[in-house]
């Protein structure tokens, strides 16, 4: 398997394959920071990153949504005072490039 840093995101798609539990446990230790949670039935990386207000709470978020939009991946991303948290999908494709 890939490390995680060598990966580009894709859009997950209703067809996609969802990663096995080795697979999860596997990459996650490459990101320990991340919690694996399950959301609506689904497995989701989740972080929670901590800022000093709003302004770089915003700024943070705005890096991201720059990030994603040049690879055409969407993903959930709350902004709240001092705290960004990115919320992703884990499936095969989350991981791997085309």
């Amino acid at each position: 398997m890939t490390d995680l840093h060598e990966m580009k995101c894709v859009a997950c798609r209703a067809r996609e394959t969802i990663l096995t539990e080795g697979e999860i446990y596997t990459l996650h230790a490459q990101v320990p920071e991340w919690q694996v949670e399950k959301i609506d039935g689904m497995k989701r990386l989740e972080c929670v990153f901590k800022f000093k207000n709003f302004v770089e709470a915003l700024e943070f978020t705005n890096k991201i949504g720059a990030m994603v939009k040049e690879q055409a991946y969407h993903r959930l991303i709350v902004t709240e005072w001092g705290k960004v948290t990115d919320d992703d999908l884990v499936s095969k494709n989350f991981t791997q490039e085309r």
